[in-house]
């Protein structure tokens, strides 16, 4: 799967790695794993990638930085995909929800994670003690605030990035 993210500044992987030693048994992503999914755009071999970037590139033609605010610690616990419980840093931005909504204009949204059902995030771990994880929403840590000047297309599969754009696109 390839996706849009937004690259996430070290002080937040650096949160999210010191939350994740509070989880036990969890599968805690690791230093560098971290992301924030603006949009998944969809998978398919290299030809594909290059038409699925071309096409998001357009898409993102005038788009202008947007602030991004990481500011509490939640979890999910009914999970459409993969194992559960997900603790994540919760991700306040109008801005990225708002181009979230006109990338699914352009890209088929993901069912039951994208479109209305879309919640930034940054992923802390899977998996382990349900009662764990809603410990941590009291977590008390300064929020981070950064401004979003450049997004990553990201391989899932690699778990790479591909390549970047910068914003105003």
């Amino acid at each position: 799967m390839y996706s849009l993210n937004v690259p996430v500044p070290g002080t937040v992987g650096a949160l999210a790695g010191d939350l994740g030693t509070r989880l036990g048994t969890a599968e805690v992503r690791r230093r560098g794993e971290h992301t924030l999914v603006c949009k998944r755009l969809g998978t398919g071999d290299a030809a594909t990638y290059h038409e699925i970037e071309a096409r998001a590139r357009e898409a993102l033609a005038g788009e202008p930085p947007f602030e991004v605010r990481v500011d509490g610690v939640d979890v999910f616990t009914d999970v459409p995909r993969g194992e559960g419980p997900v603790v994540y840093l919760s991700v306040e931005s109008p801005g990225l929800e708002a181009l979230h909504r006109r990338l699914c204009e352009v890209f088929d949204p993901v069912d039951e994670i994208e479109d209305d059902e879309y919640v930034p995030h940054v992923t802390v771990a899977r998996g382990g003690s349900v009662e764990r994880a809603a410990d941590l929403r009291d977590a008390p840590f300064d929020p981070v605030e950064w401004v979003v000047e450049r997004l990553e297309f990201w391989d899932a599969e690699h778990g790479q990035s591909v390549s970047s754009v910068s914003l105003p696109a």
